[in-house]
Order: structure tokens, then sequence, then C-alpha cells
């Protein structure tokens, strides 16, 4: 039993008020004045977390109750604080926006700041973009102080504050509700980090631009906002379960229970029309590719997009030793066990993860070996591969050029290498990419889309994989701006509805599963598990082969 870090939630009325510069700037600024911070973000989002980690100088996080679940919340939280006097939490979008269900009436939407801010019991501190606003400011804060009594408000942080004059009146606006004003920010348009498609450009490709940026909105915070009146606003959730990555491994997968939904009678139906199954996995027989109208006219998942970045999949080339017969302190790995070798691709195409898939998958008894597909080859001795999601678009010349990798994956593929890729991973396993040849592990084109696709996702499982068993239900999230077209008949990971279409989407071939689909690792720790099991199992099979 653990209470966590004293942690606030930083929240705003509206997307585009600027909270991803005050939450960094705010991290930096509480690190240079000597607290431990731990940084989270609430929802899918992978490309804020990254420069909450520059500030922060370890791992940013997510909380998203829609992926994990709102029991995991707190756990997480703890988990994610465990060594810090001090949490910074940054919210998404408006503080009472989140997942979209025309069945609740809840007015605390799914995944939405606010419900975030309720499950942990932390005050909410509203940044406001304080362009075009004057004494109407203490309606719009008096409404959102009194919308729902479980979320506190505990002050006001003005952003893009036009003259002295202008602050003085947006003060008194806010004396007037009642709630203290921690700092006023002026308009610096040199803050402005670049974006494209999906959002801002994540920090490992940013360089050390990011670290300038960094820095350049620590020293605008420390400078004009009250970091004591911030620390004293900040408590504690209180005392209860850390997540564990080893005991949460041994848990059942949540999506292996419950009664079937609308998805389970998809899939019937599905059968009862043909459509073939997939191989049992390990049996090496080619299954086919992407498919259904979602990965073709839906479909959209490259770089150009703006997004979201995550810390989890460090920049760096590291190359596996083979094998070696010892024992992983706290995992589940009997006694002088080897340890299999999971490659994990990382650098500037695959920025897209969260910090407890690693963690998971050592947990689980693996030895994670992160590279980078740009110049890398295949690590030494790998028994199964990740490909997280990215902008692979951005970097297509460069992962063409690395020519001794794409083979290798292709190479390896063919032998049942068991293989996760999401969203990037899928975009390299295609036969090219915008043009630039790929690994060619699915025979499918990728290209850059007309449009975003983006949102949740209840989706369930098509056929065995490696992760997933048939008929398995999860909650995923899409994120992308590329499509797929298919050039064969594709055995589709997941099933779900849209509306009142039937979507098939992903691809199982020999031992791998590709999809748009991004799932939470920590809500669906079984699939970590089954990960590692079958990359035990294809490393032996390996092995044995070799001594015949």
């Amino acid at each position: 039993m653990t209470t966590g870090a004293a942690g606030i939630v930083l929240a705003a009325p509206a997307s585009g008020s600027g909270k991803t510069t005050v939450a960094t700037g705010l991290i930096g600024a509480l690190r240079r004045a000597g607290h431990r911070v731990a940084p989270f973000k609430v929802g899918p989002d992978y490309i804020d977390p990254g420069y909450h980690g520059l500030a922060a100088g370890r791992p940013g996080r997510n909380l998203d109750p829609v992926l994990v679940g709102r029991d995991r919340i707190a756990p997480l939280y703890r988990h994610g604080s465990r060594d810090c006097d001090l949490a910074v939490v940054e919210g998404v979008m408006g503080l009472f926006d989140g997942r979209i269900d025309d069945r609740s009436a809840d007015p605390v939407a799914e995944g939405s700041t606010a419900q975030v801010a309720s499950l942990l019991g932390l005050p909410v501190i509203l940044v406001v973009d304080a362009r075009g606003h004057s004494q109407s400011l203490a309606a719009l804060l008096h409404g959102f102080a009194t919308f729902d009594s479980g979320v506190r408000l505990g002050g006001v942080i003005l952003n893009r504050v036009g003259s002295e004059r202008h602050e003085q009146v947006l003060q008194a606006a806010c004396d007037r509700v009642g709630l203290p004003v921690l700092g006023a920010l002026p308009r610096l348009a040199e803050l402005e980090v670049p974006s494209r498609h999906l959002g801002l450009i994540p920090a490992v490709e940013h360089g050390s631009a990011a670290l300038r940026a960094v820095d350049a909105m620590t020293d605008l915070v420390a400078r004009h906002i009250d970091l004591s009146a911030v620390a004293a606003l900040a408590v504690s959730p209180g005392p209860g379960t850390i997540w564990d990555p080893v005991q949460a491994g041994t848990g059942a997968n949540p999506a292996e229970t419950g009664a079937p939904d609308e998805s389970s009678r998809f899939i019937a139906a599905a059968d009862a029309a043909g459509v073939a199954a997939s191989p049992e996995p390990g049996s090496g027989a080619a299954a086919g590719v992407v498919g259904g109208r979602a990965a073709i006219s839906g479909a959209t998942g490259s770089a150009r997009a703006r997004g979201a970045g995550s810390d989890s999949v460090v920049t760096g080339a590291v190359t596996a030793a083979p094998d070696v017969s010892v024992t992983v302190p706290g995992s589940k790995l009997p006694a002088g066990e080897r340890i299999p070798v999971i490659a994990m691709a990382g650098g500037p195409a695959f920025t897209f993860g969260y910090a407890e898939h690693r963690e998971l998958l050592t947990a689980a008894g693996a030895e994670v070996a992160v590279f980078d597909p740009l110049y890398d080859p295949l690590p030494a001795g790998a028994a199964a591969l990740v490909l997280p999601g990215g902008f692979p678009e951005e970097h297509a010349e460069a992962l063409a050029a690395n020519t001794v990798l794409r083979t290798a994956v292709a190479e390896q593929a063919r032998h049942g290498l068991p293989i996760h890729a999401e969203c990037a991973g899928l975009l390299y396993l295609a036969a090219s990419l915008d043009g630039h040849p790929m690994a060619g592990v699915l025979d499918a084109v990728a290209e850059f889309g007309p449009r975003l696709t983006l949102g949740y996702r209840e989706a369930v499982a098509l056929a065995d994989s490696p992760l997933w068993r048939a008929g398995e239900r999860v909650l995923g999230h899409e994120f992308h701006r590329t499509r797929l077209v298919a050039t064969s008949t594709p055995t589709s990971a997941w099933a779900w509805r849209a509306g009142r279409e039937q979507v098939r989407e992903g691809a199982l071939v020999h031992q791998v599963h590709a999809s748009y689909l991004h799932t939470h690792p920590a809500g669906n720790p079984g699939a970590v598990h089954r990960f590692v099991s079958a990359a035990r199992a294809h490393r032996d099979a390996r092995a044995a082969a070799a001594t015949r």
C-alpha cells in the first residue's frame, strides 16, 4: 500500500489553450526548484509525454480510463510517482471532454480530464487562453467551477496575456468567482513547437530543438507562475494499491470475460458468410493481409498528422546479446531459464509507446532490446519483434535504405518470428510506403491519405495470434492519416462496428499481428505475457531445429 506523490491536474476550457506548454514548463520549473516530479498525460496521447519526460528527467506516462479501466488509474498513478514528491497531470482537450457515449447521462465523460481528476481526488488548475477574454471570464470560470461537484478547481493560470492592463482585468474576473490566479504568461510566439498533421513533432525527432524548447518553457513558467502556490495546492490520492507489472502479468485479461457484444455477433455472422479462419499460431501458414473497409477508405495513419509522443520508446541503437542464462529479479522467469530477447523498434520513426509496455515485457521474463530501424540491424538473437506506432512516412526513404533490416524482418517473419506491429509497424511491414519499399511481410501498399482517422474502438479479435485469442474484446484507439490498399484476400486481426457498418481491420500472417489499432499494455497484460511465451517458444523451436 502506498499513497503516491501529491499532485495537481492541469486542464483547460478547450483544446489549443496552451496546456502542453504550461505543463512542460511547470514540470521543468518544479524540477529545477528541487522537486522530484512525476509527469502524466490524460488520454492516448503519445507526443506530449515525450516533452514531459525531457522536462522531468523520467518517463512521461499516460492515464486513460478508457484503455486501462477506471480501477487501474490510481494504481498506475502510484506506480509512476512512487519515488517522487510531486506529480503534474496534463489533461486532454477541454476539462469535461472525453469519449462520446450517447447512452450515458453522466456529465463526466469517460476518459476525460475531469474523470481522472475525480478518480485521483486531485485539484484542477485551469489554463485559460486569455486572448479575447475580458470581464466575461468570470462567467466562464463560474460554469467550470460548478458544473460537476466531484471536480474541484484550485486556481487559474492565465496564458497568452496581452498586456499588464489585460492581466489586471482578468485578475478581477477571477477574484469575482473566488479562484486564485497562480500565474499569468505573456504571448510569446517563439515558444511554439513545430507541428504537423497529428500534432507536435515528437521530442525524439525534434532533437536538440526539443531540449531548447523545454528549457524556454521552463524559464517562462519559472518567471511567471507562483511555484510555491502550485505545490501547496497538490494533494495525494491517498493510500491504495500500486500497479505492479509482475502481478499484472499473471492476471486475466479483462477482454476474456463478459457476455458477447455486437462485435462478437459480427464474428459469428462473418464465419457464417465464409470468412477464412487464421491458421493456428506457430503453424507458419500464410493467412493474407490487411483488409476490410477501414483499412482502405477510412484509414489514415502516417506521419503527416499531428499527434502525441511517448518517451517509453527511447532513441538509441541497441544490439542485444544472444540469450543468456540468468534470473530476472521480480519476474516470473524460473531460475536458470534463458531470457528471450524481444527487439523493440525505437528512434525517430517509432516514437509511440507506453512505458508500461517495456516493464511488462521485462516482468514476463524478456530482455527488451531497443534499436533504430533507420540504421540498425535486427538485434542479435531476437526471438520476437515489437514495431510500435510513430511516423514512418516522414522517414520512409531512410527506412527503405536499410535493406539489411528489411530483408531480415521479412525472412524471420516467414520462419514464424512473433511480431506485434501497431500503426507505424503495420506500415513498415507493407510492401511499400509512399512508393518506398518496406519489409514486404504484408501484401499491401501503404500511402498517405486524404483525411484523419481518430477515435476509440471496441474491437474483438477475429482469430488466435501470439497476443490475442479469438473472441477476446479490446478497447483500442486509432490515430492515423495513412491507408493500406490490400492486394490479397485478408485474414483480419480485428472487427468492430462503426455506426451501422461492420469493420474488419488489420492483418494476421504467419505469427504476425499487425493493425492500426493502438492498445495499452497495462489494460491487457495477458496479451503481453502470451507474446513473451510465444517468443520463448519460437526461440526454443529455432534452437531445436539448429541441432538437427
